[in-house]
């Protein structure tokens, strides 16, 4: 029994660290946290260029058909300036930089997910404009930037893009295909046939118009000349007569 009790308690205290004790075990753990953040005018600078990137490659999109040269321009620079962001973020301001074989698949994967991108927001944004090109470039903007996102991602493997999340991606894209192919059509319909009826309408009215109206002002302009030719020849040869 007294050698139970005389046995001495385990102690609590912490382990001393040999050299230094706490100081050092701070000085440990302050070397083994993460890295210092990103400054913020770096952050806002790569932010503004994919945006900025992606305004204009989905400008260019939509409106290429118009002027195929100047739109052409516009979307080679706004894939710089959407290359430019990626180079900043995924490189110049990334705590663990990607390999080569990485970074050759990351950049590749940000120049598709920029038109993926650009055709989906122009492709909303101008859809009362061109709705048959939108009806197109929306569902198909939706696959191309989901595809150039999985690939992008670090996290994800190439598998998921024929995973359930790219089901529901793809009948995503069919339905918002179909949909606005319906309102596409509706919007051409009652446009072409209002446009085609009131222009011919009009055109053909003012045709009659001009035709029944203008002669007779040449009608009624060419009996006062006819009458007084007439009373003039008739003046004449009274006269003749008489003298």
């Amino acid at each position: 029994m007294s050698l139970v009790t005389d046995r001495p308690a385990p102690s609590s205290a912490p382990p001393q660290h040999p050299g230094g004790g706490r100081a050092a075990a701070r000085r440990g753990r302050g070397r083994r946290r993460a890295r210092k953040p990103a400054p913020l005018a770096g952050r806002y600078i790569g932010y503004v260029l994919y945006f900025v990137g992606a305004g204009l490659i989905s400008g260019a999109v939509v409106h290429h058909p118009l002027d195929p040269a100047r739109y052409t321009k516009i979307a080679v620079i706004g894939v710089l300036v959407f290359l430019a962001a990626t180079v900043v973020n995924e490189f110049l301001l990334a705590t663990d930089r990607p390999a080569l074989r990485r970074a050759i698949l990351v950049i590749a994967a940000s120049l598709l997910l920029s038109f993926g991108i650009g055709m989906l927001s122009g492709g909303l944004q101008h859809f009362e404009d061109f709705p048959d090109r939108g009806a197109v470039l929306v569902p198909l903007g939706i696959t191309v930037s989901f595809i150039a996102f999985v690939l992008k991602d670090a996290q994800s493997s190439w598998r998921r893009i024929f995973g359930p999340m790219g089901l529901a991606v793809l009948l995503t894209a069919a339905v918002s295909f179909f949909g606005l192919r319906a309102v596409a059509d509706g919007l051409d319909e009652p446009c072409g046939e209002s446009g085609h009826s009131h222009g011919d309408g009009t055109e053909t009215s003012d045709e009659h118009a001009t035709t029944e109206e203008s002669p007779a002002p040449d009608t009624e302009s060419a009996a006062p000349e006819t009458s007084a030719s007439t009373d003039a020849e008739v003046g004449h040869t009274e006269d003749g007569h008489g003298h």
